[in-house]
Order: structure tokens, then sequence, then C-alpha cells
């Protein structure tokens, strides 16, 4: 392993390389091992790229960038199809806030249904006009795959789901307020990522394909496979893109009705990115598919958001166009622990005294997301410094957790 620039370059042995930007931040064996079996497969695109938040996925790398041609692999996308961030400024500074913020966080949490919630028989309009855009292209999709029909898409839509998913309200430098939100595709995502995962692994024993890792299966392009995933995971981030879109509408709409704020607008020139999806792109000389998991896009010049963890400060991202990355950079701070590791390491007086400064919650169902368990985000920020510029940084006043 050698140090280059400001990543470093992992070696697989058979010619393929992975480059990290993981200098000073934890980046473990395991984590190394899972990236440098994803390099060696055969339809890589020069190598794979692997962000500061990296840790160990199923199948593929949490905070990899993945350039292939000829060929997909379903689970490095994973079933989180689309999931993403949203971020809107507003007119309001934080001493217009309450002395009290529980009231505001009660406002969010009743007009964005959490966990495995979803809309009862009262659905709002804003869901029924953003489903609008999409049914016409789930009915075709349901009626080519058995197993992805019935899911409950449209009562899910505008709902926050749960494990990392959050709202916040955050304050930037200038003491302005923002409201954040990070969720994707919910029930229906994950119903197409897991039917198209175990799709890749029927293709992989149909043709007798042997592969290091079950979860590294892949279809090829130009099969019918490829053509059906690339449908429906195109469905799905749009889902998860307007899925955030609704939650912000009720979101704003709460703040604005909550009468204990003065009136404000929100920024039309909303940030937002997909972190979890595949793009058709152009690099080093060739059309490929791009898979960012946990990921963002960062072209030069374009805006981004990398959250930290709860509790902890984010940042609004200018992309600086690293060719070598993908141009991308991370998507958060990336755990250092698994959520199991994190209740068994951490107890709920550590959890509150971490997230003594916000307004959240501070129960047992949410130990596992306790800033401790994640990265430094200022080691991360640093490692992708030839990635992205800080436009703002953000810190929490009040996170609502699915």
């Amino acid at each position: 392993m050698a140090t280059a620039y400001n990543y470093k370059v992992l070696n697989s042995g058979n010619g393929s390389i992975v480059k990290a930007w993981t200098v000073g931040v934890p980046f473990d064996e395991a984590t190394e091992a899972q990236l440098q079996k994803l390099a060696a497969m055969p339809f890589i695109h020069r190598w794979v790229a692997a962000m500061p938040d990296a840790h160990l996925g199923k199948g593929a790398t949490v905070g990899s960038v993945i350039a292939t041609h000829g060929a997909i692999i379903p689970a490095a996308v994973g079933v989180d199809i689309g999931c993403g961030m949203m971020a809107v400024q507003t007119t309001l500074t934080s001493s217009q806030l309450p002395d009290s913020l529980k009231s505001l966080r009660t406002k969010i949490e009743e007009v964005v249904p959490a966990g495995r919630g979803a809309w009862g028989d009262n659905t709002p309009k804003a869901v029924k006009t953003a489903w609008s855009e999409l049914a016409e292209r789930f009915t075709h999709i349901e009626a080519k795959h058995s197993k992805i029909h019935g899911d409950p898409a449209m009562k899910q839509l505008g709902t926050l789901g749960s494990g990392n998913h959050f709202i916040e309200l955050c304050a930037d430098e200038s003491e302005r307020v923002w409201v954040m939100l990070h969720s994707g595709s919910r029930g229906v995502g994950n119903r197409i990522g897991s039917y198209f995962i175990e799709r890749a692994k029927e293709e992989m024993r149909r043709y007798f394909i042997s592969l290091p890792d079950a979860d590294l299966a892949y279809l090829v392009e130009g099969t019918q496979g490829f053509d059906d995933y690339v449908e429906a995971i195109t469905w799905a981030q749009d889902y998860a893109r307007l899925n955030r879109d609704v939650m912000m509408e009720h979101i704003l709409a709460a703040l604005a009705s909550s009468g204990e704020l003065p009136p404000f607008q929100a920024r039309t020139e909303a940030v937002a990115c997909h972190h979890n999806y595949v793009s058709r792109e152009h690099h080093y000389g060739k059309d490929v598919m791009v898979t960012r998991k946990g990921a963002v896009r960062a072209a030069k010049g374009e805006l981004g958001i990398v959250p930290g963890s709860m509790g902890a400060k984010s940042f609004i991202v200018r992309g600086l166009g690293h060719p070598e990355s993908f141009e991308s950079c991370s998507h958060g701070a990336g755990r250092k622990m698994s959520r199991g590791e994190a209740k068994r390491t951490y107890t709920l007086a550590d959890h509150a005294k971490a997230t003594a400064h916000v307004e959240c919650r501070k129960d047992e169902d949410v130990i596992d997301e306790t800033p401790m368990a994640y990265k430094s985000i200022d080691d991360v920020m640093h490692a992708q410094r030839d990635l992205c510029e800080i436009v703002h940084t953000l810190r929490p006043l009040i996170c609502v957790k699915g």
C-alpha cells in the first residue's frame, strides 16, 4: 500500500486498484478487503474510489464509487435506492426561535410519519400530487415483476423511515436557520432492491459463475434483467426525490403555522442530492454506469450535502470535480462501529451528554445512532479536502429520528 496525493492506493494483486481518500480516518482491514474484492471484478472501469466515510457494507462498501462498463451490481446499490439529502435555507435566524424547541420538534413529528409509518385514509394532497408523477410507470413495473406488486408505495410517499434517516433544523455560520432531511425510497425501494439482488444471484447460478462474494452478483448490459433493473431503480430514485420534496413541503408548512415563529420564506434554490444511486456518466473516455453507494456527486461547482452524525455539525459543500474520485465526495461521517457494538458500548447517559445541545430523542432506541458511533466529521472533511470545499457549516438545533 502506497500513499499518493491525498489518497491511499490499495493493490488487489491482479492489477486492479482502489483509491481511498481515507488518510487520517479509521479504515479497517475488513473494509479494505471488501473494496479489493470489488475492484477485482472484470467490468470495473479504471479503479474503485473509496470515500473517507467508507465502512463495511453488504456486498459493496458503504462510501464507495464504482464505475462499470457492461454490467451492474444490484447489491452495490443496495435496498435503500435513491437515499439522499435535501436542505433549504430559510430567512429565519436562530434568535427568532423559541427558547424551548420541543414543541417545534413535536410539530415536525406530527406531519411526517416515521419508522414503518405510512399515511392512513386521509392522504395529504401533496402526496397524491407527487404520486401522480410516478403511478403510471410503477404500474408498468408491477405488471412485469409480481414480487414487487402490492407494496404500499403511495402510502409511504412523504414519510421518513428509520435507521439513520433524520430531519434537522440547523443554524449556519450566520445563524440563518436551515431545514435538512435524509431519507430514501422507503419500502418500495427495499422491495425493488431485494428482488433484483436475488435475480442477479440467479443469473450467476444459471451460468455457473463463481464469485468471491455472492453479493457481487451482477446483471449484464444488453440483457432483459439489466434493462429491467435500470428501469426500476430509475423510478425508485425519482420516488426518493419526490419523497424528500413532500416531506420538506409538510415541514415548512408546519413551522409556518406553528404560531411560534415570525413569517419567513424558504429559499427556492434548495440543495438536494442522492447518495445511494446509479447514473450514466462519462469518465476517462468511456460512457459508464456509476454506482455511488454512500457517496455524493461532486462535479466542479455542484452543491452537495455532507451530514454529520446525530448531534454533530453538517456541511453544504461545493464539488471540486476531482476526476480520480469520479467527481464524488463522502455522504457523511461514516460509522466506525456497528449498531450492535454502539448499543453495547454506550449508555443512555453517554448519549444524553453527547446530544445535550440538541432537541432530540434521548432514549435507548437511538443509542445506535449516537455521535460516538461515527467517525469525526472534521477528520472526514480534511481527508477529502481535494474533493469538495465547504460553503456552509450547519450546527444542529433539532433532530428528528425515525
